[in-house]
């Protein structure tokens, strides 16, 4: 069953598209990678399917209803911004309080142990709080909230190193006890690839990449070796991106390698996050091209 669902959705603002012509789905139960680099049009994404935002053209849904005005989708949402604040009065405790009020899946017990873990003080007042401290009252709700569908559009970027994993691990815990549908934005890929089952990767508004984590994984290598050898070798395939150094070419090529390779090649498979990176380094440099020729 697709939790979500996105139908040819675009976004403009002015002369601005942020998302064009958008389509995706999700599966329930899954935790789900949406990425891309900074104003891709994720977040736009994330506004719209949670109702904080109006699709120019195009239908967005949650749990197969559309989420504008529709209080039983809604309830089933937890949406947790990197940029989430709350009233300077307000306290932490105040806050978790807040949102045991909204989501009917709470669960107070895991909340207090997060506290805890977090070392978040309770009683002091949201503007005393560290960007950190910030970051992590989003993450304790988000996690502890249960809900059948939760955003985090990068929230924990404000955590340091020891708390971000402290994240990561309570939420594959969690997960595994309790399955919902997750989807993670984030910029820390190599990060978070462990944990993302299914990628979605948004640049300049439109989808470059609907794929499962593990497919995608076997899906790019970087060759290696001299120029002439590596150019032989990378002709009829997908080439994302290239160095070169002297006599020396490195090659990332999309695609299946052929099992027969020369000696003097070296084979490195490429990460997730390289991958993302020059999937989107090869659209920006086909968006330019396009541009030079249309000019």
């Amino acid at each position: 069953m697709s939790v979500i669902a996105m139908h040819g959705v675009t976004k403009r603002y002015g002369d601005v598209t942020a998302l064009d012509d958008v389509s995706f789905a999700l599966d329930e139960n899954r935790i789900h990678g949406l990425l891309g680099r900074n104003g891709a049009g994720k977040t736009t994404a994330m506004q719209i399917l949670t109702a904080q935002n109006f699709a120019t053209s195009g239908r967005a849904e949650i749990f197969g209803e559309q989420p504008y005005e529709n209080a039983r989708v809604l309830a089933r949402t937890c949406f947790i911004r990197e940029s989430l604040r709350y009233p300077d009065e307000y306290k932490v405790r105040h806050a978790l309080k807040a949102a045991a009020m909204v989501y009917p899946h709470w669960d107070q017990g895991f909340a207090d142990q997060l506290v805890e873990e977090f070392a978040l003080p309770l009683t002091r007042s949201s503007k005393k709080l560290s960007r950190g401290q910030q970051s992590a009252i989003g993450v304790i709700i988000g996690l502890a909230s249960r809900a059948p569908l939760t955003f985090f559009d990068e929230p924990y970027l404000g955590l340091d190193a020891v708390a971000r994993q402290i994240f990561y691990d309570r939420l594959l815990a969690d997960f595994a006890e309790h399955p919902r549908t997750v989807v993670l934005s984030t910029h820390l890929i190599d990060e978070v690839s462990d944990l993302i089952e299914h990628v979605v990767l948004i640049d300049q508004g439109r989808v470059l990449i609907d794929e499962d984590a593990d497919a995608l994984r076997g899906r790019a290598v970087s060759v290696t070796g001299p120029a002439d050898s590596v150019e032989r070798f990378a002709r009829g395939h997908t080439e994302l991106h290239r160095e070169q150094l002297g006599g020396f070419l490195r090659v990332t090529l999309s695609g299946a390698v052929p099992e027969t390779r020369e000696p003097s090649l070296q084979f490195e498979p490429v990460s997730l996050q390289q991958l993302v990176v020059r999937t989107t380094q090869r659209n920006v440099s086909g968006s330019r091209t396009d541009r030079e020729v249309l000019s």
